[in-house]
């Protein structure tokens, strides 16, 4: 294990500015909005800010005001991957281990802006200590060279990592990917796992192929769900069987980089038509960066390729805590969460947020935390 730095090379930078300011257009989208996608003008603006304003030393700054590493973990297997993570110690001797695990098309910077509250709050009884490592593949980790890397491999090295720390009982939360990654190290390592919680949960459809006794609410959000599979899956379909075609364009353009992930920030947050108004520009385009730095457009969607075909949802029997935000990209019924997650201890579907909860509801994400953490102390 070794102490890490983010110290991006100036000329990294200066070939960002000068591939950005190369960008070969197309042409704007035959319909008004972002029915066929970001569109051109919102692209170039942003484009352009992020060419001429945006201070990627700023973020850089951020990130090393916390303590961080790396570590080779092999989750089992033959082949170990350099991770990368933050360890943000609570001043509290006695706080709970905390370990975050973000998804795509995110990145540890979702959780900078919640790290002090969670690790330095008011009262000592509601402390973490975070670890929030970045996925294989993803942000300062680095790419698996052999397949194998899916969920449960994670979820192992995950386990490994909180060990070599010496944290023997800890909790676990996520969304997006972490959801299911944290979920996996439930059921993997219970007796590790003081609790998990989740803001994606993830469960089957009832055996007999009915949807149950369902309230409007979740009718609706079953409905919402199948127009989400018709309409707006493509990204997976790709990332899922095709990563490696992806991966040359959005590796080698920026501005197609962009594009991608932020037009996902658009469809998946509670932001009223534009992502700019539950992120602010700046914070978009730092996790943005930890996808364009490293070039990881390849790495980071093969665990698409690697985990939809092994997909599992074995039952999970640890305390379990489930925050459903309304923009949710899946809001499955409780009653099927139950089947899957026998020990639900706390349920609860704010008014607003979507699927980053940290960045759009940090206060309330922060909340539920400490609400359904507090009693596993």
């Amino acid at each position: 294990m070794r102490e890490f730095r983010v110290e991006i090379p100036e000329s990294q930078l200066d070939d960002l500015r000068d591939r950005l300011a190369r960008t070969r257009w197309p042409e704007a989208a035959t319909t008004d909005g972002w029915g066929q996608g970001i569109p051109l003008d919102y692209a170039r603006e942003l484009c352009e800010y992020w060419a001429h304003d945006y201070d990627w030393r700023r973020c850089e700054a951020e990130l090393n005001s916390f303590p961080q590493f790396k570590t080779g973990l092999d989750g089992g297997g033959d082949d170990a991957v350099e991770v990368h993570f933050i360890h943000a110690r609570s001043p509290y001797r006695k706080a709970m281990p905390l370990l975050l695990t973000h998804g795509w098309p995110g990145s540890v910077v979702e959780f900078l802006g919640v790290l002090e509250e969670l690790t330095n709050p008011e009262d000592p009884r509601d402390a973490f200590h975070v670890i929030a490592p970045s996925l294989p593949g993803y942000g300062f980790s680095a790419k698996p060279t052999v397949d194998g890397w899916g969920v449960e491999r994670i979820a192992t090295a995950w386990a490994q990592l909180m060990d070599r720390l010496g944290y023997d009982r800890y909790g676990a939360a996520g969304g997006d990917w972490g959801s299911i990654i944290t979920s996996a190290l439930g059921t993997g390592m219970p007796e590790n796992v003081a609790g998990i919680h989740l803001t994606m949960p993830l469960a089957l459809r009832p055996e007999d192929g009915t949807v149950g006794r369902l309230t409007a609410a979740e009718k609706a959000a079953l409905a919402e769900r199948e127009t989400f599979q018709k309409l707006g899956t493509g990204y997976s379909a790709l990332q899922s069987t095709r990563p490696q075609t992806l991966g040359y364009g959005l590796v080698d353009s920026p501005s197609g980089q962009c594009a991608w992930i932020v037009e996902k920030f658009w469809d998946w947050t509670d932001c009223a038509g534009h992502p700019e108004n539950v992120i602010k520009r700046d914070r978009l385009l730092d996790n943005v960066m930890l996808y364009w730095l490293p070039g990881t457009a390849a790495s980071s969607a093969r665990l698409y390729w690697e985990s939809f075909k092994r997909r599992r949802m074995d039952p999970v029997d640890v305390p379990t805590g489930v925050t459903l935000f309304p923009k949710e990209l899946w809001r499955l019924p409780r009653s099927w969460i139950e089947r899957r997650y026998t020990d639900l201890r706390h349920w609860n579907e704010p008014t607003t947020g979507g699927h980053f909860a940290s960045l759009e509801q940090p206060e309330v994400y922060v909340d539920e935390l400490r609400a359904f953490f507090r009693p596993l102390r």
